[in-house]
């Protein structure tokens, strides 16, 4: 039986509206729709007067003058960013041209990757322009005037995904590591799913008591919601074993059974989520394929 998650995806807002979700926290949605950013990207501003903001989001110049609207008569302080896909961090120069903030991430896009910085591989949808003014690193802190940010790096969605912790109210800005709406794509070879599977056990360790994603809307259940995204995981990988087991050796035969409940649109994203559990089980032993994992390659059972 599938694994049953939790989702929460009821969100009330309008576009363009800044809307106090917290005692300390704002959200601007932005108007770019799609299978992949729900109902848009969901920027967040912490703390007032002195403030930060969180995933400037897509370079969309109705939400960077909406932000601007929100802002009005403060001071932004910091920019920081969870990743650097093209719905996330593009708007951070426009925004960084108009407040004179500086940009906090882990690093330029696919920085996270477990090869040589000569051998760096990234994904079309990738912000190849931004380079932060400060690399923060796991465990460092951010302060502002009345908050406080815990950097919690958690690669698996992009090897450079950095969530933050807002410490005063014990809320983890999670990026698209963790969304109430839906599962996160893994895809490589900027996404790992042995990286991704590591930072969702490290939230298990942490004492965070709601999730801000930067799509859809807050978890206020963490623990049993990423317990579930675990199962999921680990279910997916029975599912590519018993594929196999079946005789099904290509992704592209496998992809229509494991998702047959899910928009065909989406299905190359799910091939490529095949590939990274592919990925994952080739180097633990459990299956094996000539030379690297590949989209077209084939797989039998080690």
């Amino acid at each position: 039986m599938a694994v049953q998650i939790p989702y929460v995806r009821e969100i009330e807002f309008e576009y363009g509206d800044c809307d106090q979700v917290s005692p300390l926290i704002r959200r601007v949605v932005a108007n770019n729709p799609s299978a992949f950013t729900y109902k848009g990207t969901g920027t967040y501003i912490i703390g007032e007067g002195e403030v930060a903001v969180v995933d400037p989001g897509p370079l969309l110049n109705e939400h960077v003058g909406a932000l601007m609207r929100a802002l009005e008569g403060e001071t932004v302080t910091h920019i920081l960013i969870t990743h650097t896909h093209s719905d996330h961090s593009p708007a951070a120069a426009p925004l960084k041209a108009l407040t004179g903030a500086e940009t906090y991430a882990y690093g330029p896009h696919g920085s996270g990757q477990l090869n040589t910085p000569d051998d760096v591989q990234v994904e079309e949808d990738g912000d190849m322009a931004f380079v932060p003014d400060f690399e923060v690193r796991h465990g460092d802190i951010i302060e502002g005037n009345g908050w406080t940010v815990e950097c919690v790096y958690t690669p698996g969605h992009t090897s450079n995904h950095m969530c933050f912790a807002l410490q005063e109210e014990k809320a983890l800005f999670s990026g698209d590591h963790v969304m109430g709406w839906s599962t996160s794509i893994v895809s490589p070879p900027d996404g790992n799913m042995e990286q991704y599977m590591a930072s969702l056990r490290l939230l298990l360790e942490r004492d965070d008591e709601v999730y801000w994603p930067t799509h859809g809307p807050a978890i206020t259940e963490p623990k049993p919601f990423v317990r579930s995204f675990i199962e999921h995981r680990e279910d997916r990988e029975r599912q590519i074993m018993e594929q196999l087991a079946a005789g099904h050796t290509r992704i592209q035969d496998m992809v229509p059974i494991m998702y047959a409940a899910v928009d065909k649109r989406l299905y190359p994203a799910a091939a490529r989520s095949v590939l990274a559990h592919m990925e994952h089980l080739v180097a633990t032993g459990a299956v094996a394929t000539k030379g690297k994992p590949a989209l077209g390659g084939d797989y039998w059972l080690a």
